[in-house]
Formats: C-alpha cells, sequence, structure tokens
C-alpha cells in the first residue's frame, strides 16, 4: 500500500506557481498555522511538565516507576494495572532503567515528536489531487488538530504509547518501500494492538498479499517470542484476560468507548452479551473492509486506512480514550453534495475529539445512552454509515454551490468590513447549527462559571460590592425601581405568578423558536439574526468576566425578596451559591433581557403584520417587568443587555454589510456569477 500513486505530493499541485499577493498571503497564513501547531505543543507539554510528580504520567509510573510492575518479578498482570500485549510488556521491560531516569521531559518531548511525525504522514497522505493552498497548509493543521485530540492529551497526560501503533501503521501504508517492509511495520502495530490484524484482510483484497502475509508472520512471530519469554503472562492476557478485558478497568467503565464496553452499559451480560458482541463485531468488520476497499481503489488510501484503524476500536474489547486516535484521521473523508453540508462530518468528528461529551449533549437521561458511547457512535458511523463520496463522483470536487444574495449598498465606504462574508439565501445544515449551538451554549455556561473562579462564593464579595456601585448609580440618575417593583409584585399573588412563570419559562423558549422559524421559513434572514445574536452573548461574557455583579436577591441587607428561589439562608458562607453549573454573578449585561430585546427587534423587522410587530415588542417588554420584580437583575443590567444587542447587530452590518431585501426578493435578482462566489458566509 504505497503512497507513489495517490497519496504523495502531486505535480500539478505544486505546478503553477503563485505569484504576488496571493503567494505572500499563503506564506503568512502557513507560517501562522505553524505558530499555532508549535503554542498547542508548548501548551501540553507544559501542562504536564507543570504538573506535580505522581500527577502525570500516571500509566507509565505505574509500569516503569521504581515500584512499577514492569520490575516485578512476577505476572504483569497481578495488578491488572499494565494494560498492553504481553508483545509490549517485553519490549517496555528493558527500558526499565533508563526510564526511571526519563519520566517527564524525554518520554514527553518523545511521544511530541511522534505526533509530529504521525500529522505530517497523514497530510502526505490527503487523497490526490490537492490543491497547492491544501498541500501546504495541511500539515500545521493536522499537527494542531492531532495536539488539540482528547487521545493525545490523555497519551501525553498518561504517558501512553497508543500514538505508536498509530504511526506504525501509517508509515507501512504510506512511507515504507516494498510489501514485505510494509506489513512488518503493520504486524508489530498489530502486536502492541491485535484488532489491528484487520489490516491483514484489507491488504489482502487490495492485491498486497506479500505485505499482508508479512503482517500475520511478524504478529505470530512477535505473540510467540512474548509467549517464549513469559508464557504465564501470556496466558493471562490472551486466555484469563481474553485479550486485555478488564485490564486497567472494568470493561463497563465510560472510557472503554468499544462496542463490548457500551453491550455492558447497556444492562447486557453474559453468553448473551458475548454473543450479540461477536456476531455485531464480525458485521461491522465485514461492512468496514468492503468500505475501505472501495476508498482504497478509488485513491482514497487516508480514509480507508481511517476506516479499518475504527472498526478495530469498534471490535476491540476495550477501547480505551488514548487508543481512540483513528477516529480523527477519518476527517479527510468527504460527506454531502451541497456546498453547505460538506463541513458537517469534518466538524462533526473534531469537536467529538476535542470536546467532552457533556458539552457535545445535554445531561438528559433520554440521551445518556448516547452522550457515554459517542466516540463509539463516531467510529462506528465512519466504519460503517457515513455516505463518503467517491472520486468519481461529481459532487467529489465540485458540491452543489449555495446561493448567495446580491450584494447591498451600505451607507458606510468600508462597509462590509470582510466582504467574502456575503449573505447567505439557502439554509445552512441543521445537524451543523445544533451541534454549534449546543457547543456555543456549553462553551457560555463554562465562561459564566469561570468568570468568579469556578465558583460563585469565590467572588461574592467584588460582586456584592459591584452591585452597591450599581445602585449608587441608580440612585444618582433617580431610576432605583427595583425594591418597590420587587414589593408590590409579593403582595400581588396572580401577578408575582405570571412573572415569575415568564422568568423562568420564555428566557430560552423564545429565542430558539424564533431561530427555529427563521430557519425553516426565513433562511436567508437566519444568518443575520443568529449572527447577530452570537456577537451580543460573546459581549456578555466579556461584561460578566470583566465585572462580576450580585442581583438585587442575592444583595443580603438591602431586603429584596426572592420571588423564583425562595428565601435564602444568609448564614451559610457559600450563600449565592445555588448551583455548581451557573454563575449566579453574571448580572451585567442581562441577557434575560438582551435575549428578549434580540427576539423584538427580529419579530419587529421581519414579521409581515403589524400585530405580529407588537407581539414581539411586547416580549421584551414583559422579560425587563419580570427581571426586576422577581429581584433578578438591576434596571441597569437590562441597559447593559440593551447595549451588547446594540453593538451585536452593528457588528453583523459592518463585517457583512447591510442585510438586503427578503429572501423572496433576492431570488427573484439575476443570478450572482459562480465565479465570484465565496464559501465562507456569516
Amino acid at each position: 500500500m504505497t503512497n507513489a500513486d495517490h497519496g504523495g505530493r502531486a505535480a500539478e499541485a505544486f505546478g503553477a506557481t503563485a505569484v504576488g499577493g496571493a503567494q505572500a498571503r499563503l506564506r503568512v497564513a502557513r507560517l501562522g498555522l505553524w505558530l499555532i501547531a508549535a503554542l498547542l505543543a508548548a501548551r501540553q507539554v507544559a501542562v504536564v511538565l507543570g504538573t506535580p510528580r505522581g500527577e502525570r504520567l500516571t500509566d507509565l509510573e505505574t509500569w516503569l516507576g521504581p515500584d512499577g510492575v514492569l520490575h516485578v518479578t512476577g505476572s504483569l498482570y497481578d495488578s491488572t494495572r499494565f494494560t498492553g500485549t504481553p508483545f509490549g510488556g517485553l519490549v517496555l521491560k528493558p527500558l526499565t532503567r533508563s526510564a526511571e531516569q526519563a519520566l517527564g521531559w524525554g518520554w514527553t518531548f518523545g511521544t511530541l515528536l511522534l505526533v509530529v511525525a504521525l500529522g505530517l504522514i497523514a497530510a502526505r497522505a490527503l487523497p490526490q489531487p490537492v490543491s497547492r493552498r491544501t498541500a501546504l497548509l495541511a500539515a500545521p493543521v493536522a499537527i494542531s488538530l492531532l495536539m488539540l485530540s482528547l487521545p493525545v492529551r490523555n497519551t501525553l497526560w498518561l504517558g501512553q504509547t497508543s500514538v505508536i501503533p498509530v504511526l506504525l501503521v501509517l508509515l507501512g501504508c504510506f512511507v515504507a518501500h516494498g510489501q514485505r517492509t510494509s506489513g512488518l511495520l503493520i504486524g508489530v502495530a498489530a502486536a502492541l494492538q491485535p484488532t489491528l490484524l484487520l489490516f491483514t484482510p484489507l491488504l489482502w483484497f487490495t492485491g498486497r498479499r506479500r505485505a499482508a502475509l508479512s503482517t500475520g508472520v511478524t504478529f505470530a512471530a512477535c505473540t510467540g517470542l512474548a509467549w517464549a519469554a513469559m508464557p504465564h503472562d501470556s496466558y493471562r492476557y490472551w486466555v484469563h484476560h481474553m485479550a486485555g478485558v478488564g485490564l486497567g478497568g472494568r470493561a463497563d467503565d465510560l472510557a472503554n468507548q468499544s462496542l463490548h464496553g457500551a453491550l455492558l452499559r447497556l444492562g447486557l451480560n453474559g453468553p448473551l452479551e458475548v454473543a450479540l458482541f461477536l456476531s455485531l463485531g464480525v458485521a461491522v468488520a465485514v461492512l468496514a473492509l468492503r468500505r475501505a476497499v472501495r476508498c482504497f481503489r478509488d485513491g482514497q488510501l487516508l480514509l480507508a486506512v481511517a476506516i479499518i484503524g475504527c472498526a478495530a476500536i469498534v471490535v476491540s474489547p476495550t477501547a480505551w480514550q488514548h487508543q481512540l486516535l483513528w477516529v480523527l484521521l477519518a476527517v479527510v473523508g468527504r460527506a454531502g453534495r451541497r456546498a453547505s453540508d460538506r463541513y458537517v462530518w469534518p466538524v462533526a468528528v473534531v469537536l467529538v475529539m476535542t470536546l467532552p461529551a457533556r458539552m457535545l449533549l445535554p445531561d438528559m437521561d433520554s440521551l445518556d445512552p448516547l452522550r457515554t458511547n459517542l466516540v463509539l457512535v463516531a467510529a462506528l458511523a465512519a466504519a460503517t454509515a457515513v455516505p463518503f463520496l467517491s472520486r468519481t463522483s461529481p459532487y467529489y470536487q465540485r458540491p452543489i454551490p449555495t446561493e448567495y444574495a446580491p450584494a447591498a449598498p451600505a451607507r458606510f465606504r468600508h462597509v462590509p468590513l470582510v466582504p467574502f462574508l456575503r449573505r447567505v439565501l439557502t439554509r445552512p445544515n441543521l445537524l451543523l447549527e445544533l451541534l454549534l449551538i449546543r457547543v456555543t451554549y456549553a462553551a457560555y455556561s463554562q465562561v459564566r462559571l469561570a468568570a468568579t473562579g469556578g465558583s460563585n462564593s469565590a467572588g461574592r464579595a467584588e460582586a456584592e460590592e459591584h452591585g452597591m456601585q450599581v445602585l449608587d448609580l441608580e440612585r444618582a440618575l433617580r431610576i432605583d425601581i427595583e425594591h418597590w417593583a420587587n414589593h408590590t409584585v409579593v403582595k400581588i399573588d396572580w401577578l408575582r405568578d405570571f412573572f415569575d412563570f415568564y422568568y423562568t419559562s420564555f428566557h430560552f423558549a423564545v429565542p430558539l423558536t424564533v431561530l427555529a422559524v427563521l430557519y425553516w421559513r426565513r433562511p436567508a434572514e437566519y444568518r443575520w439574526a443568529r449572527s447577530a445574536l452570537g456577537f451580543a452573548t460573546l459581549l456578555a461574557l466579556v461584561g460578566f468576566w470583566l465585572y462580576p455583579l450580585a442581583p438585587p436577591r442575592l444583595m443580603p441587607t438591602l431586603g429584596f425578596i426572592d420571588t423564583v428561589h425562595g428565601v435564602q439562608d444568609f448564614s451559610q458562607p457559600d450563600y449565592g451559591t445555588l448551583t455548581a453549573l451557573t454563575n449566579q454573578y453574571a448580572a451585567m449585561p442581562s441577557l434575560h433581557f438582551g435575549w428578549s430585546l434580540w427576539c423584538g427587534v427580529v419579530i419587529a423587522v421581519l414579521a409581515p403584520r403589524w400585530w405580529m410587530k407588537a407581539l414581539g415588542l411586547l416580549h421584551p417588554l414583559f422579560t425587563a417587568s419580570a427581571i426586576v420584580a422577581t429581584a433578578n437583575h438591576w434596571v441597569l443590567d437590562a441597559a447593559g443587555g440593551a447595549v451588547v444587542v446594540g453593538v451585536g447587530f452593528a457588528l453583523t452590518y459592518v463585517l457583512s454589510g447591510p442585510r438586503g431585501a427578503t429572501a423572496a426578493a433576492e431570488r427573484n435578482q439575476p443570478e450572482v456569477p459562480s465565479s465570484s462566489r465565496s464559501t465562507s458566509s456569516l
């Protein structure tokens, strides 16, 4: 499986020499990406080496440290802490003395170099043809994604060796000269990670039978050598532990992202679970092999390798987080005929491999089976389900283009500042939008909490001081109506119930409804409105960070009544810490009012009838009344919310230009020439 025909640099990709400004911009972009990759690598090293010894490289310390299992004269698997194959133990055991001196710098930098080599080979193996820009920028992008991925971060943190089998396979597929050398490298990788034997039938059915035989012979030789040197350990690993099951943790642990682990987490066990696991595993292996062979014959060698790697994750008895790097390689597959769908798969893969599952899916019982098996689902999808395009497909290089609106004239000379952020007429991919909205909200929640130092009680004193500052300013402006409004509403039961319900129920429901209606009925306006909301929320996060503010209900000396959360116990030192998941001192600016104002503006601008516009404008009015009457915000918080929403709409205008006419009118305009279309949009 060589790289000469499909995976190397195509001469035509480098035949045309860019000149002038385009070449200079390409050099700057390449330098910037390499700088980002270097910074990410430095950060990972700093995180590992900056952690006290005993808390970092724990797996490596467990194996090779002074009291590590590789020093023990008995079985490697007596404590179940060593999870590698007997061959892996045989290779590592002679390194114990040198490893004791190298724990830390040497091992960390060595792993880092392996990751860099992995990124360079993966970039070199991209299916041809690739543009000059892609060829030059692929390597730093690949290395950056690897540095950000959870498997690599876990490998560096734990001191694992899981990068080595992946690198050996890629070396065998794309660098090695000769089929025997290729099979030798893949066979050693399989001796370290047995399910990589799935590459043997891939080699066989793609005509590389010498490499397949070499892989099998090398695996057998390495395993036999380990069995001869350590027969007791080999028996325990292959027979007693069934190729590693139960080593390093319970097989049903959440970290085990194999099909076997998922079935155990679903409550299946015993002969039924084993039979189901074996039958489903065989089905996955066969489907993945067929897809990989097609991709190989189509010239997409890296995708073929990634598919088999993902299948190896699924059918493995245990697939711990540091062993899941194969899923990230599947990002090279192209799926989707429309340009707007082209980014769904790569974005989903990158998010799954770089962010915790709790950020991608909400904490709901109904979603628990999906959230706890998210990486497995991604691997299973890559191996069996995602409709990757063939290079012979007319949509592979030229997907159905996105429809753009004609540029609307701006009142200012330099608007839009970013001309290629043109207004799109068609709706974006729904899955991608939901995924990005979920990730954005999870990041928003984390930043809110981090703004107080990780807990609400940590920022209480500063937040209360800022609360007095706001109250003093309101008194000077004669707008300090919060206490009067709060106590007036408390005396009227039906009004109190109404404002409590409005405050707790409409904050998320109305903005999500507006976004859903725009997405379905007014796709040309959806991106404009969504972008303004995103800018406003981002600016609000800056406000939460710079100016933590206690709302009236959390000012214990002012006599406010918390109508929503009930009476608080001021004698508790952690008063105000109502939950560990949200920042109770993120009051300035008020996003309750800001998001409602955004809804009102969007409805007032886009609604076709006057009564709809009026109802839309009533929402921010009711919201402002609710946040003040329930003692959850100061009046100036609402003013701050109005400011960030105004700036959000202004930024959208400045960056991408005027909103222009309605979608229906724009569709009647003459079509924009394809040469002037851009694939980027706001």
